[in-house]
């Protein structure tokens, strides 16, 4: 009996994504909400949080940052 394929929530929307050829914008279950998380990154919405120590060392030669 074959394995049923691994599905995974969509990031954006929760829905269920087919984690296989048949979903090629995965995890993402469409083009749209690949382009919504695409947008919240570029708007600084989702972050990776940084070691601050690391930002003190190497942001001397960079202008300071904005906070909007």
């Amino acid at each position: 009996m074959p394995k049923p394929p691994l599905t995974v929530e969509c990031p954006t929307c929760s829905a269920p994504v087919e984690w296989s050829e048949n979903s090629p914008n995965r995890p993402f279950c469409s083009d749209r909400c690949k382009l919504i998380d695409l947008g919240a990154w570029a708007a600084e919405d989702h972050a990776i949080p940084g070691n601050e120590l690391e930002d003190d060392l190497f942001s001397e030669d960079m202008p300071p940052r904005r906070d909007h």
